[in-house]
């Protein structure tokens, strides 16, 4: 199994979004992600982006722009991601500040963690939490 080096996480949620311009703004202002990269079509939609949160990141795109990956999550539903937190409180109250939909408000979980799930404009789960399982190389 091929590996990465350079602190490169090797694994990235994809999320297609119909207006994935909105979903960026509200993951980097709600959510606390950093814009990496981001690159339009002619018409404007974001074609891909990518956005880091501590040493992990998710990709973004627009749905209905084409292409195989599109086809493939037409009626894929929704997704659920798990992003690792150090003050999951601060983070709740940043997201509620932002007008996001809160499922679960910060609850401790009887394996140690401290969570919170919320809901993004387009109806992935997001759960945010203190927990950080430790995988071997």
């Amino acid at each position: 199994m091929a590996g990465t080096s350079g602190g490169r996480p090797s694994i990235y949620p994809t999320l297609l979004y119909a207006d994935a311009k909105t979903a960026i703004r509200q993951l980097t202002e709600a959510f606390g992600f950093t814009e990496l990269s981001v690159y339009e079509g002619e018409d404007g939609s974001v074609m891909h982006a990518e956005l880091t949160q501590g040493n992990g990141a998710v990709m973004v795109g627009t749905k209905g722009r084409g292409g195989v990956f599109d086809a493939a999550m037409k009626e894929a539903g929704t997704t659920g991601v798990y992003v690792v937190v150090d003050d999951v409180d601060a983070h709740h109250r940043r997201a509620v500040d932002h007008g996001v939909e809160i499922l679960m408000p910060p609850t401790d979980q009887d394996y140690g963690s401290r969570d919170y799930m919320a809901r993004d404009l387009e109806g992935n789960v997001w759960s945010f939490g203190t927990y950080a399982p430790e995988i071997a190389g």
